[in-house]
């Protein structure tokens, strides 16, 4: 992708829907393109943070690993993102992401990422309410998740 394609490619993603055009200029110098292929491990529970994800196209499975079994949590693709935790110091991952599809993403070195915000606490603050929100998702994504594996082995005294 050519800068100016990286720009609007980051002016159009439902993620960054509402930021101002001076937050997507900022984004934009720090974004590049990364492509992934089917069944591609962008990265296991429990690794360093390091990158955060803008999904243009594509589908990619965050799942949790158990002794023998694989809970696949949410499927992330088109306009969503991945890789919150790249965005807090000293926290790994959370989840294993597993590509499903060919996907093509925006990256961004988190370690960076802080250093812009940090830097700029009002842009900072807008981009760190968006993540909120991907969290809560994910959270909301797991409870459920977990309540089905329970529903199924009978519940509580079964």
């Amino acid at each position: 992708m050519t800068a100016v394609e990286v720009h609007t490619a980051l002016a159009n993603h439902p993620f960054l829907a509402g930021l101002p055009e001076s937050d997507i200029a900022k984004l934009a110098e720090l974004a590049f393109e990364v492509r992934f292929q089917p069944e591609q491990i962008l990265f296991r529970e429990g690794d360093p943070s390091s990158f955060f994800y803008l999904i243009v196209t594509g589908h990619i499975a965050l799942e949790l690993l158990a002794p023998g079994r694989v809970f696949r949590i949410e499927t992330v693709g088109d306009g969503e993102d991945l890789g919150w935790s790249s965005l807090l110091e000293s926290v790994n991952k959370q989840f294993q992401a597993r590509c499903l599809a060919p996907t093509r993403a925006l990256a961004f070195d988190g370690p960076r990422l802080i250093a812009l915000w940090e830097g700029d606490a009002e842009f900072g603050f807008r981009l760190m309410r968006k993540v909120v929100g991907t969290v809560a998702d994910r959270l909301r994504a797991t409870r459920l998740q977990l309540l089905d594996v329970y529903d199924k082995r009978g519940g509580a005294g079964q």
